[in-house]
């Protein structure tokens, strides 16, 4: 089905357009932003409480909604947080004629809309056990229709316009990244009374753009919000339309951007690889001639296979999992993805305060691996019960080349330690589902960090947090969970770093992962585009962005 929104003029002659591709978006409302592509589109349109700023690494946090940074108590229970009550929504007939103010109940009405069981968010964990009453709010939406949104939320409170008060129940010291997550961009009421379904595909926020057309399955295109107050000041060559592509295949993609069609290229695909960056990790002479820029950066992504734990074979057998990490070989893989990638000796990336990133314990390589392997009673990679080698199923969820190829890879690993390794292919949903019930014994996935802390990635081994949690390995272990807690709870930023390397010390030591590896990130840009650069967080940077004037190339 095709969804015009008619929000904005047609393309006129000589508009300072934007072009990337992005994948397939099913909603614009923020509740339902699970993806980071749909992180994407719902960042042009709304806006949170705070934002990354665009420039700064490591990353910190700016006002964006909001005046100033949030002012917290002592006790790191209540935070005070200032609304810019001069930003806008954009026009909209469901106000009327005149433009509508924010205010700091906007912010009460949204956060509660993620707890609103008919919304079935995703985002819910957001506010999930740290909004003091929002449990509560969240159990009697389930019986009300529709939702009383009166119902007080004794976390929530707006004294005034300008004020917004939120109480947690118990200190959360990553919730300021929170506030972040497009999850929490601000939405007004009487748009989502107004639009009921229809909501999640007519936006009406605050951002720098508004929705012009979306054609589902081949484009969306954002005009600029004349009201958004970023743009006064901002000095020319800011893009008046953000178009976005949907092109699946990465040689139309590549292709389409050696045309000049696209401004960015996200990722390289892994064939075009040689044509585009030199052995040397510099940016081929053709492209450099053109001007195109190459931008490599680490990224808060790890890449790793879980192991079941609840596994009869793999779960009770400390010495196997620590085989199976030495037998893998992060030389081989790297070589594979071209240099993209960096050895994961741990879960949380290099980047993160308070990553642990020296050599595992135990050691890597065939004959780590092979020691291990006699102490865990498979000598030579076979199991006595049977005389036979040991034989491992490995789930994946996609079954594209690369995925094959990759995986081919990590056969070899195994198989020169006398492991046998087995490849089972399904396609995401119905691998989602395996994994979730605990009937995998080993799968292979990634981790994208949420924001930049180590909790965010260490809470994929807290034991409350099992399938279907994000602790899909089902790990757990009583001492790093009493850990987890304290660090969740410690104000200070010293000892929480130390609580975290401790608890990866465990995880390391406990090898419920294969730990594989760090992507790197690496992109091109068009000579004409300014202001770009990769962020892990990239949600409404597009205002950034302008066009200048294209550098002469030494052929002109």
């Amino acid at each position: 089905m095709t969804v015009v929104v008619a929000m904005a003029p047609a393309l006129a002659v000589g508009e300072n357009v934007f072009r990337r591709v992005i994948e397939r978006v099913t909603s614009l409302d923020p509740v339902e932003t699970a993806s980071v592509y749909a992180s994407r589109c719902v960042a042009l349109t709304y806006e949170t409480l705070y934002e990354y700023d665009h420039e700064a690494r490591p990353y910190r946090l700016q006002p964006l909604l909001a005046t100033a940074m949030p002012s917290i108590s002592p006790d790191g229970l209540e935070y005070v947080i200032a609304i810019d009550t001069n930003a806008v929504f954009a026009s909209d007939p469901c106000f009327g004629p005149q433009p509508r103010h924010v205010t700091a109940e906007d912010a009460v009405f949204s956060f509660k809309r993620l707890a609103d069981v008919k919304t079935g968010s995703s985002g819910y964990w957001l506010v999930s056990g740290s909004v003091d009453g929002i449990e509560t709010f969240h159990e009697a939406s389930k019986g009300q229709d529709p939702t009383d949104y009166d119902m007080e939320v004794p976390g929530l409170s707006a004294p005034s316009p300008d004020k917004l008060v939120i109480r947690l129940r118990a200190p959360n010291p990553v919730f300021g990244w929170l506030l972040a997550m497009p999850y929490m961009s601000i939405v007004p009421r009487e748009a989502v009374e107004a639009y009921g379904a229809r909501f999640r595909e007519h936006p009406v926020g605050t951002g720098p753009y508004v929705l012009a057309e979306w054609r589902r399955n081949h484009m969306m295109t954002y005009s600029r919000n004349p009201l958004w107050r970023g743009w006064r000041g901002a000095g020319d060559g800011h893009f008046d339309r953000i178009v976005f592509p949907l092109i699946d295949d990465p040689s139309t993609q590549w292709l389409s951007f050696l045309a000049g069609e696209l401004d960015v290229q996200g990722e390289i695909p892994r064939d075009n690889w040689e044509s585009a960056v030199m052995p040397d990790g510099t940016l081929a002479p053709e492209l450099a001639r053109r001007g195109v820029r190459l931008f490599t950066a680490p990224t808060l992504e790890v890449s790793y296979i879980g192991i079941n734990m609840a596994d009869p074979v793999l779960g009770g057998n400390r010495k196997l999992r620590q085989a199976l990490n030495a037998a893998f070989d992060p030389v081989r893989w790297r070589e594979f993805h071209r240099g993209r990638t960096l050895e994961a000796n741990g879960p949380v990336p290099p980047t993160v305060a308070g990553a642990v990133t020296n050599a595992l314990p135990y050691g890597r390589g065939v004959e780590a691996a092979r020691r291990l392997l006699e102490e865990a009673g498979y000598p030579g990679g076979r199991d006595p019960a049977t005389g036979r080698r040991l034989r491992l199923v490995l789930d994946l969820g996609k079954t594209t080349q690369e995925m094959r190829e990759s995986t081919e890879l990590l056969v070899s690993f195994m198989d020169a330690v006398g492991i046998e390794l087995v490849p089972e292919y399904s396609n995401w949903p119905t691998f989602l589902k395996k994994v979730s019930e605990r009937r995998s014994q080993m799968f292979r996935i990634a981790w994208v960090g949420d924001y930049p802390d180590a909790e965010n990635f260490l809470q994929l081994f807290y034991g409350p947090n099992a399938s279907p949690g994000p602790n899909r390995c089902n790990y757990s272990n009583p001492i790093f969970d009493d850990l987890y807690r304290k660090a969740m709870v410690a104000q200070d930023v010293a000892v929480r770093e130390e609580l975290h390397r401790r608890m990866q010390d465990i995880v390391r030591e406990d090898s419920p992962w294969i730990f594989m590896s760090f992507p790197t990130s690496a992109s091109l840009c068009q000579s004409s585009v300014l202001g770009y650069t990769p962020h892990d967080f990239p949600y409404g940077m597009e205002k950034h962005l302008r066009r200048g004037e294209k550098p002469k190339t030494r052929d002109e």
